[in-house]
């Protein structure tokens, strides 16, 4: 379970998300053309003091020069770790088309010596939600904007930013067989997005998922 954010005040875990964030806002600061870089990552360029871009299927506003992030027609406040990941896909956004050949956590760079803990925390918990109730993923992925892919036996994919769709896919066990499922990503992926920086997204789209049927 995601810790509070107030229980982790202060904490080395803080500190290290404070100094990602800051380190993303002196990045986006060396962008000599905004606008050229929004057409490459998708988003929009609304005068030279804001963006739109699309995360999960919500617009979120960046105001520039002081890199305030928000929700659309929201007062919550944005998560520092979704601060970190729309600043990092905006800036290393490479504007390369999707290659439409779909690739497993392992095959990006560095990410087979990663993929232990990215399997704990992005798609055991994924199984163990979903694997008994396969139909359950579809109509809870349509809240961030997923729709139904042919992987598996239930797959959807969902569009976390406007180039980068992650495909969820899930195969039912049986009296035999325990349920399995796989996270897939366009072979692009790191065109826009660090490997560690596709986990934390992976990671952030399952507990959304899983949130959103804690009630079910």
């Amino acid at each position: 379970m995601m810790q509070d954010r107030s229980s982790l005040s202060d904490s080395p875990w803080e500190r290290g998300f404070d100094l990602s964030f800051k380190l993303a806002c002196e990045e986006l600061a060396k962008i000599g053309d905004m606008e050229q870089q929004c057409r490459k990552s998708g988003a929009k360029y609304i005068g030279t003091r804001e963006i739109v871009i699309s995360y999960l299927n919500q617009p979120y506003h960046i105001m520039l020069p002081d890199v305030k992030i928000s929700l659309e027609d929201s007062g919550v406040e944005v998560p520092l770790r979704d601060k970190i990941l729309i600043l990092h896909y905006f800036t290393l956004a490479e504007g390369t088309p999707a290659t439409g050949r779909l690739i497993t956590y392992k095959q990006i760079p560095g990410g087979i010596n990663y993929f232990p803990a990215f399997s704990q925390r992005a798609i055991t918990p994924f199984v163990k939600r979903f694997g008994k109730n396969p139909e359950l993923l579809i109509s809870t992925a349509a809240k961030l904007g997923g729709y139904k892919a042919n992987y598996g036996d239930v797959s959807v994919t969902t569009n976390a930013f406007p180039h980068v769709p992650i495909t969820f896919v899930l195969w039912r066990g049986d009296d035999e067989i325990a349920p399995n499922g796989s996270i897939l990503f366009d072979a692009n992926v790191s065109d826009y997005l660090s490997t560690e920086d596709v986990a934390v997204l992976s990671e952030t789209i399952t507990w959304k998922l899983v949130k959103d049927t804690s009630s079910t």
